[in-house]
């Protein structure tokens, strides 16, 4: 579950952290948590996964504007695109297009299980995502490209390297997947997850240089190990996390000092030689990594929580309004409209009676239900399904107490969210409070119950 607040591009400051001092100035953010950072209009713009949002820093390392959208629901990396535009790719692999607004470009299917996006002067590179990696992946041949170049519509356009296929074929996209930049002048650097190097390819696929920091002594594949019971357990080494070229022209490697990533470091490459110029081992809140803007001002590590948490939440004048609005069917054949909820608080959950989530979270939205007055609060889920026979018979065993609409599987391209269940909570204007992706618990309810009931209350 992630609950990000509505407000899309509201402008904030704030005084930072960086670890324990305030944050020097003319910086540009390379790294946020375990994601690549990029720099558009003079802004750091990098994911914010645990609360499904962009963030974008000033020179400063302050908080300037964030971007929530349902078609953000796990971003993981950002680059960017002529024109002010941010490439954003989605933790299953879907790449989306916004303008730096927050308004859709243009989104495009993952040509991967999950692909991981880089950009630079209008060049578009995928690779296999670090971020999701299926336990078993369909064999490929040993012909595959390692990387593809995208024309800026998604499609790939050409090949560039070849894959490595292991000794198990099932496990083809893990040894394959791996950090991906691409340079202002076409090289694109590609580093695997699960192997110590670190490539250069210039812009006609032809090799350059390979660079290994000596962080495994002997390197082998991933093997499996014996299972226990169900779980299939692999022996594997986790190097590479996130490449990004800094603005001093340097490669910047983020990467492991133990073989489970659960200490960091990074690396700075020369991107001419590939030689490795400079080393910093990050402390456990060392989680946001910057460079001088100018060049020459050296590495910099900030506390990313210290960062992000600085900010108070957007104000209710940047709320955006919940759009489009819809006119539904309930279960009697009614139409029912989102103008029949003005004046209340009210939370749009879209369901469907496949979703395992769904049902466990149906009980929590009854309970919440009947805490609030008809006056002040509604819910309005709205079924996804196509089967109407199946909607109909989950419905007959939650019996919930909320009005039910009849979505006839056409949400998801309306709304554009990531998966169920998908929550928006609304203010009595229509205007999005927060959106909830996924469902987290009695903790999450918890936390919803107290804002709806300061929202209740609220002038």
């Amino acid at each position: 579950m992630r609950r990000t607040l509505g407000g899309g591009a509201a402008v904030l400051s704030a005084a930072l952290l960086a670890c324990g001092s305030r944050a020097p100035s003319g910086f540009t953010l390379l790294f946020l948590g375990r994601s690549p950072a990029a720099s558009v209009d003079g802004l750091s713009w990098a994911p914010d996964p645990e609360r499904s949002r962009l963030v974008a820093f000033d020179r400063q390392l302050r908080l300037a504007r964030r971007l929530t959208s349902p078609r953000l629901g796990t971003p993981m990396a950002v680059a960017a695109l002529p024109g002010g535009r941010l490439l954003v790719t989605e933790r299953t692999g879907e790449g989306v297009v916004l303008d730096t607004a927050g308004q859709p470009v243009r989104e495009w299917d993952s040509p991967d299980v999950a692909s991981l996006y880089a950009a630079s002067a209008g060049r578009i590179v995928a690779a296999r995502s670090p971020y999701y990696v299926p336990e078993l992946g369909s064999p490929e041949p040993d012909t595959a490209p390692l990387l593809r170049v995208l024309d800026t519509l998604g499609h790939p356009v050409e090949g560039l390297a070849t894959i490595r296929v292991p000794a198990v074929p099932f496990l083809t996209h893990l040894v394959n997947a791996g950090a991906v930049a691409v340079g202002p002048d076409g090289s694109v650097y590609y580093a695997p997850l699960v192997r110590d190097e670190i490539r250069k390819y210039a812009p006609s696929g032809a090799p350059r240089w390979t660079a290994r920091r000596g962080l495994i002594s002997k390197e082998s594949e991933p093997v499996f190990l014996p299972a226990r019971g169900k779980e299939l357990r692999l022996a594997k080494a986790l190097v590479n996390v996130a490449l990004a070229l800094g603005p001093d022209g340097r490669l910047y490697a983020l990467g492991a000092d133990d073989s489970a990533a659960t200490k960091l470091r990074v690396d700075v490459l020369d991107t001419a030689t590939g030689a490795i110029v400079a080393t910093r081992h990050l402390g456990p809140r060392e989680t946001a990594v910057a460079v001088s803007a100018a060049g020459g001002g050296g590495l910099a590590t900030f506390d990313g929580d210290s960062l992000l948490g600085a900010a108070p939440a957007a104000p209710a004048l940047a709320r955006e309004p919940f759009a489009p609005a819809f006119a539904l069917p309930d279960l009697g054949g009614d139409t029912v409209t989102l103008s029949q909820f003005a004046g209340k608080v009210t939370l749009v959950n879209f369901w469907a009676s496949w979703c395992d989530p769904c049902r466990e979270e149906f009980p929590h939205m009854a309970e919440l239900y009947r805490e609030f007055d008809r006056r002040d609060f509604e819910i309005a889920a709205i079924s996804d399904d196509v089967d109407r026979g199946k909607m109909r018979a989950f419905v007959q065993q939650f019996r919930p107490p909320f009005p039910i609409l009849v979505g006839g599987g056409r949400m998801k391209q309306t709304y554009h969210y990531r998966g169920l269940p998908y929550s928006v909570l609304l203010d009595r204007r229509g205007r999005v409070i927060e959106r909830i992706f996924g469902f987290g618990g009695a903790d999450e309810f918890r936390e919803l119950h107290e804002t709806i009931a300061k929202e209740v209350h609220a002038p």
